[in-house]
């Protein structure tokens, strides 16, 4: 028994060195985390710089949310949408980014979505007043199937001064999403010249109403 008793001394310390160089080690990778992480959050805690003035713009039309456009949310932090990509009534593809310069109305419509349907004589009818090389209403439709549906609807309820875009990937509606800006149909988002948020709505607005072109118009690039 006598002799065993020396050898049984350097496991354990053998055991302790082990531990304390694995507690080294995961405060090692923690520091690390933590410094990737403050880096990251200062990385991000302003957003897009080029997104910050459409952050003031739209605290500054704060007052003009509203009656009939009293559920937008307007940004209160900078967003640059991503660059959501679509095609025109012949096909052709279109990008967000073709708008530069010109304050946009994003919806995302469908066919199957009821409000959708009873929004779009509205949309059209700001389309008609406001519609201009300062703005336009980019209604984007994401039916999947039955392409032809949607252009008949509009056909069929004379809806003639929007453009007809479509997205039959309905990706879009995903690009929204994982932004935070897509939760249900239909989803309109108010963009500015660069391609940042203004203010968001999910679900429909009379956009053709006065509380509706007051917003609107204060908007629109000066």
């Amino acid at each position: 028994m006598t002799e065993s008793q020396p050898n049984s001394a350097p496991p354990r310390r053998a055991g302790r060195l082990t531990i304390l160089l694995a507690t080294i080690a995961v405060l090692v990778v923690a520091g690390a985390a933590g410094i990737y992480g403050i880096g990251g959050l200062q990385r991000n805690a302003g957003g897009d710089p080029v997104c910050r003035p459409a952050v003031a713009l739209a605290q500054q039309l704060k007052p003009l949310v509203r009656g009939e456009v009293a559920a937008v949310t307007m940004a209160s932090s900078p967003l640059r949408l991503p660059d959501l990509a679509f095609t025109d009534s012949a096909g052709e593809p279109k990008r967000l980014s073709d708008f530069r310069g010109r304050t946009v109305l994003v919806n995302l419509w469908a066919t199957w979505c009821v409000p959708c349907r009873k929004e779009m004589p509205a949309l059209d009818n700001l389309q008609a007043q406001l519609g201009s090389d300062r703005f336009e209403v980019v209604a984007i439709n994401i039916d999947t199937r039955d392409p032809a549906k949607p252009k008949k609807f509009l056909d069929e309820e004379k809806l003639t001064r929007l453009s007809y875009f479509a997205d039959a990937t309905a990706k879009v509606f995903q690009d929204l999403k994982s932004v935070g800006r897509a939760l249900g149909m239909p989803t309109s988002v108010l963009v500015d010249g660069n391609g940042c948020e203004i203010g968001t709505i999910a679900g429909p607005a009379e956009w053709d109403s006065a509380d509706a072109l007051a917003l609107v118009k204060g908007a629109l690039p000066k």
